[in-house]
């Protein structure tokens, strides 16, 4: 999609819908279906190419896809049917088969993050991993069961072999933490969390957004009227986060301290995207550039996530 004019530059029709999106060094961007998917994409927008890959039966893709550091795996994030254990897919670079599982040490696994620098004692290049901790009916992998069960944690695994570095939990065990984002002016990580309180009221009023240190993982405070739904988050200019807060119709721009700063009118928030110096987000029916908004075309109707494909 052309940013400049938000128009359609090249598409590809996929069986159902995606989820997270990686972009690879040469270009190409890998697609997961959104969970409980069952197929993962390479695509090269330039030339139309496509490589497709189907999950085996007894394991489900949770929705992102991350290419390694090093180029020489790709992992992705799932669960297994049999158990509900959460999963990291690690595959092949070039064929997307898999050659290896790594526990999370927990279930329902979202999103990761390789750490751009070493924070407390974990080392720079740990793989970050978001388990949301909801357990789910393995049939559809979506609907909520037994929410007394929710553990929810944050966790760093070795990118060679997969053992756990450390495993951080917040106190309130009905915040999923989901999607996660650096901020290179604070140097921490953000996670954007949803709620599962059985109470409405604590739902609504419930914080979006947990930071992590290297040492501890922090519930930000209450957020008035956000509505208990973080959809995805990115890192602001001079430090802090964007986070758009679907239910709440808000984008919402946190400081360092997890305070909002200010609060962007967007119905249906979803999409995110960062660049240094700049951020864009996407909503039902308009996209937001640094504070410059540009209608969608009715045709066109943005998902959870996006990329930025230029340097």
């Amino acid at each position: 999609m052309d940013e400049a004019r938000v128009s359609v530059l090249a598409q590809l029709p996929l069986p159902t819908r995606a989820h997270g999106l990686a972009l690879e060094a040469d270009g190409a961007v890998l697609v997961a279906a959104r969970r409980p998917g069952d197929w993962l994409l390479r695509w090269r927008p330039d030339s139309g190419a496509a490589q497709w890959h189907w999950v085996d039966d007894d394991r489900r893709l949770n929705g992102h896809v991350l290419p390694s550091a090093d180029r020489r795996a790709v992992w992705t994030t799932e669960t297994n049917q049999a158990d509900a254990a959460g999963l990291i897919g690690v595959r092949d670079p070039r064929t997307l088969e898999k050659t290896g599982e790594w526990a999370t040490q927990g279930m329902d696994p979202h999103e990761m993050l390789v750490l751009p620098e070493a924070l407390g004692r974990v080392p720079a290049g740990a793989l970050l991993v978001a388990n949301g901790g909801i357990p789910t009916q393995s049939e559809t992998g979506r609907s909520h069961r037994d929410l007394s069960r929710m553990d929810p944690s944050l966790v760093a695994l070795d990118p060679a072999s997969g053992a756990l570095l450390g495993q951080w939990r917040l106190d309130d065990p009905r915040l999923s933490v989901r999607h996660l984002a650096w901020d290179p002016v604070g140097r921490r990580v953000g996670i954007a969390l949803q709620a599962e309180h059985d109470d409405e009221a604590a739902r609504r009023d419930a914080p979006l957004l947990a930071t992590w240190d290297g040492s501890a993982l922090r519930a930000a405070p209450p957020m008035a009227q956000a509505r208990g739904y973080g959809a995805d988050i990115c890192a602001r200019a001079g430090g802090g986060f964007w986070l758009s807060a679907t239910r709440a119709n808000a984008l919402l721009g946190l400081d360092a301290r997890g305070a909002i700063a200010e609060r962007v009118n967007l119905p249906s928030a979803g999409a995110l995207a960062a660049r240094p110096g700049h951020a864009w987000a996407a909503g039902a029916a308009v996209t937001w550039h640094d504070g410059e908004r540009q209608a969608l075309s009715a045709a066109l109707q943005l998902d959870n996530h996006w990329v930025s494909a230029r340097a």
